[in-house]
C-alpha cells in the first residue's frame, strides 16, 4: 500500500477533507495576494483567520460525524474487533488532522504579514 495524498483526502470523508482542501487553498491565495499588493488596512488578514477558522471546525464537524456513526454501526454489530475499531478512529481522525494544517499554515501567514508590516 503506497501512501497518497488523495488517499487520504478520500479516505477521511471526501465532503469534509475537499472542502478542507478549497478553503486552504483560499487562504494561500489570500496570503500570496496579502504578500504582493499588500494589506494596509487588515481586512485580507481578517479574511485569512476566518477562513482558516472555518477549516479548522469543518474538520472537527466532519470528526464528530464520523464518530456519530461509527458509535451506531458498533451499536448495531453483535461482534467486532479491536483492530476494525482502531482503523476507523485513524480514518474519522483524519478531518480533524488537515483541517489543524491548514489552520496552521494560515497562521503562520498571518504572522508572516504582522513582521512584514513592523
Amino acid at each position: 500500500m503506497t501512501f497518497l495524498f488523495a488517499n487520504l483526502l478520500t479516505d477521511g470523508g471526501p465532503l469534509y477533507m475537499y472542502t478542507i482542501l478549497v478553503l486552504l487553498l483560499i487562504c494561500i491565495f489570500f496570503l500570496v495576494t496579502a504578500f504582493i499588493k499588500g494589506d494596509d488596512d487588515g481586512k485580507l488578514q481578517k479574511l485569512i483567520s476566518h477562513v482558516s477558522l472555518l477549516a479548522l471546525v469543518w474538520g472537527f464537524l466532519g470528526f464528530m460525524i464520523g464518530m456519530i456513526e461509527a458509535m451506531d454501526a458498533i451499536a448495531v454489530a453483535i461482534d467486532f474487533s479491536s483492530g476494525v475499531l482502531a482503523g476507523g478512529l485513524k480514518i474519522a481522525l483524519l478531518s480533524p488532522c488537515f483541517g489543524m494544517l491548514a489552520f496552521i499554515i494560515a497562521r503562520l501567514g498571518i504572522i508572516g504579514l504582522t513582521l512584514k508590516k513592523k
